[in-house]
C-alpha cells in the first residue's frame, strides 16, 4: 500500500514539474502584462497582436517550412536506409545499425560544430563562397532526424514476415511493385511515427539551427530566424515578447488536440480489430 502511494505521488510530482511551466504560460497568455507573474486583467489582446507581429510570424513560418521539408527528406532517406539495411547481409546490417546509433547518443553540439566546420571548409576551399543558407540549415535538420526515422521504421520491418517480398516476386511482381505494394504498407506506422518524430525534433532544435543557418526563406536577405533562435535573441535584449505566450498556448492546444485525436483513432482501431477477431472465432466454431 505504501509503495503504491509513493509511486502515485512520484508520478504526480513528475507530471507537475513537466506541465506546470506550460500551464503558467497558458494562464498568463490571457493578460497583456510584459512579465510573467504580473496580472493586468483578463484579455484576449495578445492573440490578435501575435498575428500582427511580422517578426514572430516570419520565425513561425520558417520553423514550419524547415520542419516539414526536413521531415519529408528524412523519411525518404531514413525509410529507404532501413529497408536496404534489413535486406542487406548481417555484416552490413550491423554496420548500418552502429553508424545510425552514433548521432543519437552523440552530443548535439558535436554534430553542430562538425557540420559548421564542413560547410566552412567547402565554402572557403572548394566553392569560394559563403555556403550558409536555407540549404545548410536543411542539411543540419535532416542529419539530426534521419537516425530517429531509421529506428522508427526498423522494428516494423523486423515484425514483418521476410518471406512476403520473395512471395511477391515469385507471383510475378517486379521489385518496385513488391516494394510499394508489400513492404511499404507493412511499415506505414513506422514511417508515420518517424515523420512525426522528425517534425518534433526540427521544431525543438536550437543548436544546429544556430550554427548552420544563413540568409533566406521569409527573412529575405537577413539571417533565417526560427522560433528557438528568435526567443534566444529576445532574451539577450530583455523580456520575451508577451505575444510569444499566446503562441505557446496555441501550440499547446494544437498538440493536445492532435494527441487526443490520435488516441481516439488508435482506440477505435483496436476495438475494430478486436471485433474482427471475435467474429473470426465465431465463424471457426
Amino acid at each position: 500500500m505504501v509503495k503504491k502511494i509513493f509511486a502515485q505521488c512520484y508520478i504526480w510530482l513528475v507530471l507537475l514539474l513537466m506541465y506546470l511551466p506550460i500551464l503558467v504560460l497558458v494562464v498568463f497568455s490571457f493578460t497583456t502584462a510584459t512579465n510573467v507573474g504580473e496580472w493586468t486583467g483578463f484579455s484576449f489582446d495578445l492573440f490578435p497582436r501575435l498575428f500582427q507581429d511580422e517578426e514572430i510570424m516570419a520565425a513561425l513560418g520558417n520553423t514550419l517550412i524547415i520542419a516539414f521539408v526536413s521531415a519529408v527528406v528524412s523519411v525518404l532517406l531514413g525509410a529507404t536506409g532501413a529497408i536496404g539495411a534489413f535486406y542487406a547481409s548481417k555484416k552490413w546490417r550491423k554496420a548500418f545499425d552502429s553508424v545510425t546509433q552514433i548521432p543519437i547518443v552523440n552530443a548535439e553540439i558535436v554534430m553542430a560544430l562538425s557540420l559548421t566546420v564542413m560547410f566552412v571548409f567547402f565554402g572557403s576551399v572548394v566553392f569560394k563562397t559563403n555556403l550558409f543558407s536555407f540549404w545548410t540549415l536543411l542539411i543540419g535538420h535532416v542529419v539530426l532526424s534521419i537516425p530517429f526515422v531509421y529506428i522508427s521504421v526498423k522494428p516494423k520491418l523486423q515484425q514483418m514476415d521476410p518471406s512476403l517480398y520473395e512471395a511477391a516476386i515469385d507471383l510475378g511482381a517486379t521489385p518496385r511493385q513488391a516494394l510499394y505494394k508489400v513492404i511499404i504498407p507493412e511499415i506505414v506506422p513506422g514511417i508515420v511515427s518517424g515523420f512525426l518524430l522528425a517534425i518534433t525534433l526540427s521544431l525543438d532544435d536550437f543548436i544546429i539551427s544556430a550554427f548552420t543557418r544563413g540568409s533566406g526563406l521569409l527573412n529575405g536577405e537577413g539571417t533565417i530566424e526560427t522560433l528557438s533562435t528568435l526567443v534566444q535573441a529576445k532574451i539577450k535584449k530583455g523580456p520575451i515578447p508577451p505575444e510569444m505566450r499566446a503562441l505557446t498556448t496555441i501550440i499547446f492546444l494544437v498538440v493536445l488536440i492532435g494527441a487526443i485525436v490520435i488516441s481516439l483513432y488508435r482506440a477505435r482501431r483496436v476495438k475494430h480489430v478486436s471485433k474482427l477477431k471475435a467474429r473470426k472465432k465465431l465463424y471457426e466454431r
